[in-house]
């Protein structure tokens, strides 16, 4: 096809009319006539028209350093994270007269961290005439500044509280309050508090607001079976508006029965719980009292509700546990769980060399003894309990010829060292002791009831399960040279057959990490 050849062009037949095109007043570039606002392009109405005026570029946001937290006026606080949602939505609610145009975008802009400084793009949209829409961006700046809120001010000044949870329990230690605290620390149940004071009977908790105690005994009803009761103090009353001010206290009292504690059940209760034997062994405390019999491996289980209509005491605790040496061990097959029912012969280790007294009764503890071994337990035979159960049980027909002599509890590693440095650590919660400090002899009694405690975290598997154990890597210079060479030389390999926790099973701790710039 020849390109310069001529082409007949036909005539457009019920074409549409264009419009008539008319030159911009400013900068004389053609325009659409029919649709222009007031003879100007759009590049003249964005030089020329500001849809965002009057609204403010710079304003402040007030920041609370102690619980990281915003003020939203008028005087509200609110959590939100730095570049989050909830931080930007707060930052647009700071800007007047931005509600007249539309918001399209909002984001934030990049600023260094110790800058104090929050930078935010925003892209707005109005209608500047008749069929024209503008669109325009612009950036905002907010300084943070700090501002102490209310509930922290409070919490710096005495007797602010308004609700105070009292937790109490009858015992001659605090190993259960040591439980206690680790869940508490690992649930962050404490988070609310204002103070923590230690009394010689147990810990107060104060919290600012009536439902954060409530949400603490909450917390306590399913770890650990207690009986709350709850007080009112009024401490103003307007006669006007009838409004009045009042003070909460919640008395929350923990069953006096701990764990490893020998128990005397009385015989109606022991009958109704699954016909148990009463003479009994709490293995463990959680939402109820867990007993087993150490005879027949049988096990039942006593909810806060059945003990406080039927309370009992515990016939012997921890302190009253006696080391005993297994001389001959014999399984019975009998196997439930992590127990094996197995005959033993014991003797009492302060009676080797003195006497040839022999005891004979059954252990739940067959799978962890071996001939040799200490293990600690209870003396019942010679022994004067003041108890109207084992008083009862003594008594029976059915069960006064089935008291042993002897009630084995657990296996006892004499060799080990009482301080030895260990690879893991529990934390520990910030209490207010009072006025009154521990004298000499409470604190080495409070020392070595929390080595019990550790030990007791090493030895049961189930109860490190419930805590959060963290790496113990930080060591002081002073703690490294306390060890002599000659003490380490003299390390048996008896020290070392204590039960130890792998480093699989630790946290780290996040509190004690620095970070160190490389030169």
């Amino acid at each position: 096809m020849d390109l310069d050849a001529p082409m007949a062009m036909a005539p457009l037949m019920g074409s549409a009319r264009t419009g008539a095109t008319i030159l911009c007043c400013n900068c004389g570039a053609p325009i659409d006539g029919t649709s222009s606002a007031g003879a100007l392009c759009y590049d003249c109405i964005k030089s020329t028209v500001d849809i965002s005026q009057g609204i403010q570029r710079e304003a402040t946001l007030h920041f609370c350093k102690d619980c990281d937290r915003w003020l939203l006026p008028p005087a509200s606080w609110v959590t939100a994270a730095p570049e989050s949602r909830e931080l930007l939505s707060l930052c647009l609610k700071k800007l007047r007269n931005l509600g007249k145009v539309r918001i399209t975008d909002a984001r934030f802009i990049w600023t260094e961290p110790h800058s104090r400084r929050v930078k935010v793009q925003v892209t707005v949209q109005d209608q500047v005439a008749d069929g024209v829409l503008m669109q325009q961006s612009f950036e905002v700046t907010y300084v943070v500044a700090s501002q102490q809120c209310k509930d922290c001010a409070k919490s710096y000044t005495a007797n602010v509280w308004r609700a105070a949870v009292q937790v109490r329990q009858k015992v001659t230690h605090k190993r259960t309050f040591l439980f206690l605290e680790q869940l508490i620390l690992k649930h962050q149940a404490h988070r609310d508090t204002i103070n923590i004071k230690e009394e010689r009977d147990g810990i107060d908790f104060y919290f600012a607001q009536k439902n954060q105690a409530e949400g603490f005994i909450s917390f306590l009803k399913s770890v650990v079976p207690v009986l709350t009761k709850e007080s009112r103090h009024l401490i103003s009353a307007d006669t006007h508006t009838g409004n009045k001010s009042y003070k909460y206290n919640y008395s929350v009292e923990i069953v006096p029965v701990c764990r490893d504690d020998l128990v005397a059940l009385p015989l109606k209760l022991a009958k109704s719980i699954g016909n148990i034997s009463p003479l009994v062994l709490c293995h463990r405390i959680g939402t109820s009292v867990n007993l087993l019999d150490p005879n027949t491996l049988q096990t039942a289980e006593v909810s806060a509700d059945i003990y406080w209509r039927a309370p009992f005491h515990p016939l012997a605790g921890t302190p009253d546990l006696v080391e005993f040496i297994v001389m001959d061990i014999e399984s019975t097959g009998v196997r439930k769980g992590k127990w094996l029912l197995s005959e033993v012969q014991v003797a009492r280790a302060s009676d080797l060399g003195v006497n040839d007294n022999v005891y004979f009764t059954r252990t739940h503890l067959g799978q962890h003894l071996h001939a040799g071994d200490s293990v600690l337990g209870y003396m019942l035979e010679g022994t004067n309990f003041n108890s109207d159960a084992l008083e009862a049980i003594e008594s029976s027909k059915a069960y006064g010829s089935m008291i042993p002599d002897v009630v084995l509890v657990k296996k006892h590693y004499p060799n080990r060292r009482r301080n030895r440095k260990r690879n893991w650590k529990l934390k520990r919660m910030a209490k207010d002791e009072g006025e009154l400090l521990p004298k000499a002899s409470d604190q080495a009694k409070m020392d070595a009831e929390y080595e019990m405690f550790l030990r007791d975290v090493e030895e049961d598997e189930e109860l490190r399960a419930a805590l959060a154990l963290y790496k113990n890597s930080l060591k002081t210079k002073r703690e490294a040279d306390a060890m002599s060479i000659a003490d380490t030389d003299m390390m048996t390999e008896a020290e070392e057959d204590g039960p130890k926790i792998s480093m699989d099973e630790l946290l780290d701790d996040f509190e004690e990490m620095e970070i160190q710039d490389k030169e």
